[in-house]
């Protein structure tokens, strides 16, 4: 376990709660203090549910000295994306147009984590809607590696505060890109899964068709402790998959390796525009994942042009669908990027908005034929070391390249782990994606954990918190 105990994994904490070696009220109230003095230079969370936090840690004390341990979130303090309803509690959405949002009972997900036994702490910041920046009246998260760069985005709260030892793990969504970008920039490791995998119920909406939810932890293994709870059908979200649900954690014992596992290496689609750090930092996890037994198969990647192009005009539209009502009763509440995108979204072209729906069934059936020959496809998550707040006007400003790695991935269904695999000369982490089929996760968990059983990647953290 790490010195400082706010960094140490998930899992160590739930062994150390396990064995009674820990108590969950006074590892909450330690991890409390720690948000009251961290988050002011960070503005990672968005509320502190101090009191319930608190309950919650009492209830797993008792529940565990009693002999009814649930299992590894068990008393562990954990934190969720504001986007998630949770009962009597504000969910602001991150817009001023939604900060008195009261829903009646938690979402699906966040239900599972209670049962789990998961102590939330609190609501964490986002990009308003989900969507571009963050609203102007909430301020921005920051950093905490360096604050002058962009902890990533629409999850910007839940990477800051994972990196910064202010949660165990993090909830996170994902729909062009917003697990794997803030993984990326804050050193930590995200999940994206096959959409339909985790429950849509009771979470705000960016797009319903290309909405996703996942983890966001230290590791690979405290993913996949997050995600045995979370994946699996809803009967309250049709759209939730029936397909079985592996253990993933269990399925992590004895991997020692990744012997057998194909690797798909397109080098011109990984190192074409990219920053030369970023290449050698991938190259670099290309010959860990040789050395640990990964075949290196090399394949072709589809032209990526029509399925970037298919996710940002679905994404406007399927966002105007949700937010019309609200944005027309007084646009003066919608920050400008996510108004900006209801604009677009409410004048879109029929006409465009079905060739994006072609585009997309198209993609997903070449991204199919790829993974007949691969069990994933190692990725950059942006193609530059970082990026600083001070480019992200210009960045904005050319999201084909900028979503470039991220959103083809939404279109296709296709699930995504990232994972940390060096640190930039300037201090700032760099992440890499494995993409995988349809219901992989269980796969890439296994390779991305046995890609940290031999490298510490993950194990770095930010030098001023």
């Amino acid at each position: 376990m790490d010195a400082a105990p706010h960094y140490a994994s998930l899992l160590d904490i739930a062994a150390l709660i396990a064995a009674l070696d820990l108590s969950p009220v006074a590892l909450t109230e330690r991890m409390l203090k720690r948000i009251a003095e961290v988050n002011p230079a960070l503005n990672a969370y968005l509320a502190v549910t101090a009191d319930r936090a608190l309950a919650e840690a009492e209830a797993a004390r008792a529940e565990i000295r009693s002999g009814r341990y649930r299992g590894p979130l068990h008393g562990v303090p954990i934190a969720i994306k504001d986007i998630f309803h949770t009962n009597g509690t504000p969910s602001t959405f991150g817009s001023i147009a939604y900060k008195d949002f009261v829903a009646e009972k938690d979402a699906t997900l966040v239900h599972r984590l209670r049962m789990a036994g998961a102590v939330i702490l609190g609501r964490l910041h986002l990009h308003e809607g989900a969507f571009g920046e963050h609203h102007p009246d909430l301020g921005r998260c920051l950093n905490p590696w360096n604050k002058a760069y962009w902890p990533g985005g629409s999850s910007s709260g839940s990477g800051a505060a994972t990196a910064a030892g202010l949660c165990f793990a993090s909830l996170g969504t994902d729909t062009g890109g917003s697990i794997r970008f803030p993984s990326a920039a804050n050193g930590v490791t995200g999940l994206k899964p096959t959409w339909g995998r985790t429950s849509r119920a009771g979470v705000f909406p960016l797009a319903d068709s290309l909405d996703t939810i996942g983890p966001m932890a230290r590791s690979a293994a405290d993913a996949a402790a997050m995600f045995d709870v979370m994946a699996g059908a809803d009967p309250l979200d049709p759209t939730s998959l029936s397909a079985p649900v592996p253990a993933y954690l269990a399925g992590l014992d004895g991997v020692l390796g990744a012997r057998g596992f194909r690797l798909g290496v397109d080098a011109a689609y990984v190192e074409t525009g990219v920053d030369s750090e970023t290449i050698a930092a991938i190259r670099d996890a290309i010959a860990v994942f040789h050395d640990l037994g990964a075949t290196i198969v090399p394949v072709t990647v589809p032209d990526r042009t029509d399925a970037v192009a298919a996710q940002l005009i679905i994404t406007d539209t399927e966002s105007a669908r949700f937010h019309k009502p609200v944005y027309q009763a007084d646009k003066a509440k919608f920050g400008p990027q996510l108004a900006a995108a209801m604009e677009r979204g409410l004048a879109a072209d029929p006409i465009a908005l079905a060739k994006a729906y072609i585009a997309r069934d198209r993609f997903k059936g070449e991204m199919a034929r790829l993974f007949a020959d691969v069990d994933a496809l190692i990725s950059p998550v942006y193609p530059m070391v970082g990026a600083r707040y001070d480019e992200m006007e210009a960045l904005l400003s050319d999201l084909p390249r900028f979503l470039g790695y991220t959103s083809p991935f939404n279109v296709s269904g296709s699930p995504s782990l990232t994972l940390p695999c060096g640190v930039a000369r300037v201090g700032m982490p760099i992440g890499v994606q494995l993409i995988g089929p349809h219901l992989s996760e269980a796969a890439l968990l296994k390779a991305g954990h046995a890609y940290q059983q031999a490298t510490d990647w993950h194990t770095r953290r930010p030098t001023d918190f």
